[in-house]
């Protein structure tokens, strides 16, 4: 399922293919290499040139004296199969293509280039980095291969990196090196004709000195051997943290262009980021915060945060920016507050968030501090500070360094804006162990990201059921029977054929009723006017038969009308819960409001499937409509837990015959009142075609 980047994050020779003195990247990288340390051999190689850059010059690989580890190829896309199908014939045993235009987009001959080249070194056993990327670093080998000389000269570290956008890659890196992070390695993907993120992830899983994960996603090649990934990485304890492209159509459209990667449905990606704890940063400067929050390896037990400050306009702000977040600040305890009280002015309020004034000194406000990581309702300590060059007193430092030895709770350091830190300011950061995050809604969503993944780390992910259910079971009262055995219970209703039929019928169920057309040509009904609703007398239910008919003769003439299904009116609070299987994702659960409005409200959460009844009630959580289900303004609660019963057994109905199934949709799930369960009144079950 995986193959490993080892033979090129370890090579012990480079050979540099497009070596010339004009060109830039190649000249980097040599200079990189020879001027960092790195110990191994390096040939450049040009058939034009006897000697470049002060040292001898390969026509190509035939002439070299030893088959190198890795080839570096940094010449035009036209120019690469030549060279690597050469460099094969000599031994070469891994590669990095820098070019583009070899397999992304749609150009006939750039796609057919790009099988050539895959099918080369698959055929040959050459593992390929690339093509469409800029390189790498292995920073603890010494092996820097990206066009950049500033990257390079910091030490190792714990991050591990893999950017399928090389230039980002640069920046970013380069950003996150001047706030203290350090890399072990730090790779760009690019169009992965070899090497993926998959590869990546789990090379990184194993390595023993990466402690963090960081990806840039455009697009997952191949989810299933990716899902492997991010669930070892998940029982290991090693936080996956993530930017993607592709939350609206225009930015999957653009990665597909220049990298060929899908990116699927957004929000099949945030399902996929709940089910296997990765953290989905919503910017780059995000997950400059987050990845720092995370260096302490401090996971908080919880997502209560206690804040200290000395500024009263910053406790408004969080106040404002906890509201936006979703950030939980608790009122202290007692006895905290009694701790406190003595250290801050007498005007000053001891509450969450503190505003403390300006503390006598560091001594002062360590004191605070233990206080606040006493109290029981606080998971994890914020507390401000700001560490900008000429502020970074090691001696002064003492009494807030002690605090981590005082409390194994996460202790998180914020300044309210951004502000540029020096080498000094970094040296303080690294003497006192706490990182110092910068923006105060970065920080509360950073600390959000530490209890979010604290909930999950060290757990796995279930695999999929075997799908065991018979398509037999799909229709007429086999289905309501397999709905009922599920909890997923439909209102009382008969089908029928005729308009007579139908009227015997409501006075059975009880009136008032409601009368929905079944035509297999129009699954949803609302659309095409084919539902009336109260209807309360024999004679309105014989009247809107004949009206539904007209309706869809009207719509179309040749329609197969199946019959009309009478169904007792239910009241309540409105859902919908569907599951379909992702083309990348697979098998997907949504729950939201529901009804005739459910693509105007936009209300609506996912979660892979299968689901437990916590995640039912952890996707509830999250809706808006959690208002109306609670008892809005008076009304009597609904049956929350008959709705959780209902909708983790349409999972199970849907994985047990996803072979046969495309598509399974309640809407409404209408949820009555507290006690008196649910009604199933529209299920749309569409099968898959072939």
């Amino acid at each position: 399922m995986f193959r490993s980047p080892a033979p090129i994050l370890k090579a012990r020779s480079v050979a540099i293919v497009g070596a010339s003195d004009r060109a830039k990247w190649p000249l980097t990288i040599y200079e990189n290499l020879r001027d960092n340390g790195y110990d191994g051999r390096v040939y450049p190689i040009n058939p034009r040139r006897d000697e470049v850059w002060g040292v001898k010059c390969y026509p190509g690989f035939a002439a070299l004296p030893q088959a190198p580890d890795l080839g570096l190829f940094i010449i035009p896309a036209e120019a690469v199969m030549d060279s690597m199908q050469e460099a094969v014939a000599h031994g070469l045993k891994a590669a990095i293509v820098y070019a583009a235009n070899i397999g992304e987009g749609t150009d006939p001959e750039i796609v057919a280039r790009g099988a050539r080249l895959r099918a080369l070194c698959t055929e040959a056993g050459v593992t390929l980095g690339g093509p469409n990327c800029m390189g790498g670093m292995a920073v603890r080998e010494k092996l820097f291969l990206y066009p950049n000389k500033p990257i390079c000269r910091r030490p190792p570290g714990p991050v591990g990196a893999v950017f399928q956008s090389g230039g980002t890659l640069q920046f970013w890196v380069q950003t996150a090196q001047t706030r203290g992070l350090r890399f072990s390695y730090a790779m760009s993907s690019g169009n992965e004709l070899g090497l993926d993120l998959a590869d990546y992830v789990n090379y990184l899983v194993d390595d023993a000195e990466t402690t963090t994960i960081v990806l840039f996603i455009e697009g997952i090649r191949r989810m299933d051997a990716f899902k492997t990934a991010c669930n070892r990485a998940l029982a290991a304890g090693k936080p996956i943290l993530a930017v993607k492209t592709g939350r609206t159509q225009r930015s999957r459209e653009a990665a597909q262009s220049h990298t060929g990667a899908i990116g699927g449905d957004w929000s099949g990606y945030l399902a996929l980021c709940e089910r296997y704890g990765i953290v989905n940063c919503a910017t780059l400067d995000d997950l400059t915060e987050t990845v720092l929050a995370f260096q302490q390896r401090r996971l908080p037990k919880g997502p209560r945060i206690g804040v200290v400050t000395t500024s009263g306009g910053t406790v408004d702000l969080m106040y404002d920016y906890a509201a936006d977040t979703g950030a939980v600040m608790p009122a202290f305890a007692r006895k905290t507050i009694e701790r406190i009280r003595p250290h801050i002015p007498p005007e000053m309020t001891p509450k969450n968030p503190l505003d403390s004034g300006i503390p006598a000194g560091n001594k002062t406000m360590a004191a605070i501090c233990q206080a606040v990581l006493d109290d029981p309702a606080v998971d994890v300590l914020a507390v401000a500070g700001q560490i900008s060059a000429g502020r970074a007193d090691l001696d002064a430092a003492e009494p807030i360094k002690v605090l981590m030895d005082y409390s194994p709770k996460p202790i998180i350091g914020f300044g309210r804006m951004r502000y540029q830190m020096s080498d000094e300011s970094i040296r303080y950061q690294d003497h006192v162990g706490i990182p110092f995050l910068q923006g105060l809604p970065e920080t509360l969503r950073a600390l959000n990201a530490l209890a979010a993944y604290g909930a999950k780390a060290g757990g796995s992910v279930p695999k999929l059921p075997v799908a065991k259910g018979r398509p037999a079971d799909l229709d007429g009262a086999a289905f309501e029977k397999l709905l009922k055995a599920h909890h997923v219970t439909p209102p009382k209703s008969k089908l029928c054929t005729t308009a007579a039929e139908a009227a015997r019928a409501a006075r059975r169920i009880g009136f008032p009723v409601a009368v929905k057309v079944v035509a297999p040509k129009f699954s949803h009904k609302t659309e095409v006017g084919g539902v009336m609703l109260s209807l309360a007398s024999a004679t309105e239910v014989t009247k809107a038969v004949r009206t539904l008919a007209a309706r869809i003769r009207k719509r179309d003439r040749k329609a197969k009308i199946t019959g009309y299904l009478v169904q007792q009116m239910v009241a309540g609070v409105e859902m919908i819960a569907g599951c379909r299987t992702d083309p990348v994702y697979g098998p997907v659960l949504l729950l939201g409001a529901g009804g005739t409005l459910v693509e105007l409200m936009q209300d609506a959460t996912q979660r892979l499937l299968p689901v437990t009844a916590r995640d039912v009630r952890a996707m509830l959580s999250e809706l808006k409509t959690k208002a109306l289900l609670a008892g809005f303004r008076g009304a009597r609660p609904a049956d929350t837990a008959a709705l959780v019963r209902a909708v983790v057994g349409l999972g199970r109905i849907f994985l047990d015959h996803r072979e046969t199934l495309a598509d399974l949709e309640v809407n409404p799930l209408i949820v009555r009142e507290k006690g008196k369960g649910v009604a199933a009144v529209d299920v749309r079950p569409v099968r898959r075609k072939g």
